[in-house]
Formats: structure tokens, C-alpha cells, sequence
């Protein structure tokens, strides 16, 4: 993988962790197009890089909700903080089930399988147009909310399933509030990703990753890059949820799904 296809790669990442569309599809589609379809489990390493560069972002941009969260978390009554650090907790245990028992499942569709990516994309599509048209609250999430958008979540380990879009969708048809929906989704991810990057640097320092031939110059600009876009992706969400405008990325997916179909037809 040269430099520049790092740098592209993870600015696709850094917007489309954030943004309703699949990071996970958006990376495979863009290392087919780019001719980085032969990586092995080079390309998972290169994929859970850039996504501990979102969940970085992530933290940047909601430090004062993380600070109060670990706050609340050290009174011994329950607080507002207490129940929405339980609702984080809860949310990610369908996912971290699903990942550490299907592990060696779910690599396969990492690795250059776009007609699944198209395929999930419309589903993406179909969650974040229901969605759009859900009617406004102003409920938050509940430890009942929590399981079924941790079980959604799950799902979206499936290259072209958006994350943010399957969480917040299901969050919204929930009848969660469009922010605190927002808020809930991007904070349950980071856990999840941190224990994936942990789980990771075991295999590799266990020698079970295989032959690298991702360069650290690769890696860390891939990093950099999408750190910077996550940034700017996650706040610029945040204002597009509360504005109910999902239904824009919902015919983006739609066009991005129809768009990687042919393009398995002509290939």
C-alpha cells in the first residue's frame, strides 16, 4: 500500500465512521478501486488502525461527556451519568459477542467482497430513510433501548451495514431523542474498538497476524488522515441528525449500492 492510497483510505474512514454510509464498505470499495484488494489480514490491521483514529476523534470531540461520565461513575448514588455509562455497557455486549465468537467469520467479508458490501449498503439505505421520517422526541436511551441498539450494532460488523447509520436509525425508530441518539452512538463505539485494537496487538505480538506489508509510514498516515476528517466528520453529523437530513444518505447509499453491483457485474 503506497503513502497516498494511506492518506485516501483514511480520509474515507474518517468520514464514513461518522457519516450514515459504512465505513467498513466505503474502505473495501475504495482498496478495490485503488487495486489493494490482496492484503490478507494486512488489510484488517490497516482497517482497525484508522478506526482507532475515529475513535480518538471521537473522544476529542466528547471529552466533556466522557470526563462526566467517569465522574458520575464515582458517586456511589445513580446519577444521569451512572445510567447512561450502564446503557454504554450494555450496548456492547451483542457486538463484542458477535466479534469474538465469529471472529474468523466475519474476516473473510473484510477482504474484497463487494457484492455483499453493495448488497448491505441498501439495507443502510432503507434503515436511514425509515428513520428520516420517524417523528421527533425528546426521550433518552433506556437499558431496554441499549440491547436493541447494541444487537444493531452487532449487525453492522457486516461490511456496507453503517454503524452509525444501523445505531442511530434504530435509536430514532426508538423514539430517542435525534441528539441524544447521536451522542449514544458515537460514545458506545469506542469501547468496542479499543478492546478490537487491544485483541489485535496480542495476535501481533504473538506473531499471528502474518508478513506485513503495510508500511509504518502507511499505517501512520492512514492514521493522521483519519483522525483530522473524523473530526470535522462527527461534529458535522451531529448537526445533520438533529436537522433530520438522513434521508440524503439514504439515497447515497442507495447510489453507492447500485454503483458497486455493477461494477461486480463488469469486473
Amino acid at each position: 500500500m503506497s503513502l497516498l492510497d494511506a492518506i485516501i483510505l483514511g480520509i474515507i474512514q474518517g468520514l464514513s465512521e461518522f457519516l450514515p454510509v459504512s465505513s467498513s464498505g466505503h474502505i473495501e470499495l475504495g482498496k478495490a478501486i485503488l487495486g489493494e484488494t490482496d492484503l490478507g489480514k494486512d488489510s484488517l490491521l490497516f482497517t482497525v488502525v484508522v478506526h482507532g483514529a475515529t475513535a480518538l476523534s471521537t473522544v476529542v470531540v466528547f471529552r466533556k461527556d466522557i470526563i462526566e461520565i467517569f465522574a458520575g461513575l464515582s458517586l456511589r448514588k445513580m446519577t444521569d451519568s451512572n445510567k447512561f455509562a450502564l446503557a454504554v455497557i450494555i450496548s456492547m455486549v451483542p457486538a463484542a459477542i458477535v466479534g469474538l465468537a465469529l471472529e474468523d467469520q466475519f474476516e473473510k467479508y473484510f477482504n474484497g467482497n463487494i457484492l455483499l458490501v453493495g448488497s448491505m449498503l441498501f439495507i443502510t439505505g432503507l434503515l436511514l430513510f425509515l428513520a428520516d421520517r420517524a417523528k421527533k422526541t425528546d426521550k433518552s436511551v433506556k437499558k431496554s433501548h441499549a440491547l436493541i441498539i447494541g444487537i444493531s450494532q452487532a449487525i453492522a460488523i457486516l461490511p456496507g451495514i453503517s454503524r452509525s447509520g444501523a445505531t442511530i436509525s434504530t435509536s430514532v425508530l426508538l423514539g430517542i431523542d435525534r441528539e441524544k441518539a447521536a451522542r449514544f452512538s458515537f460514545l458506545m463505539v469506542i469501547p468496542l474498538i479499543l478492546g478490537k485494537m487491544l485483541l489485535d496487538t496480542r495476535s501481533m505480538i504473538k506473531g499471528d497476524v502474518g508478513n506485513e506489508t503495510i508500511s509504518l509510514f502507511a499505517l501512520t498516515a492512514g492514521f493522521i488522515a483519519a483522525f483530522i476528517v473524523g473530526i470535522f466528520a462527527c461534529r458535522w453529523m451531529i448537526t445533520i441528525v438533529k436537522k433530520a437530513n438522513l434521508k440524503y444518505f439514504a439515497y447515497y447509499c442507495f447510489a453507492v449500492g447500485s454503483l458497486s453491483l455493477l461494477y461486480v457485474m463488469t469486473t
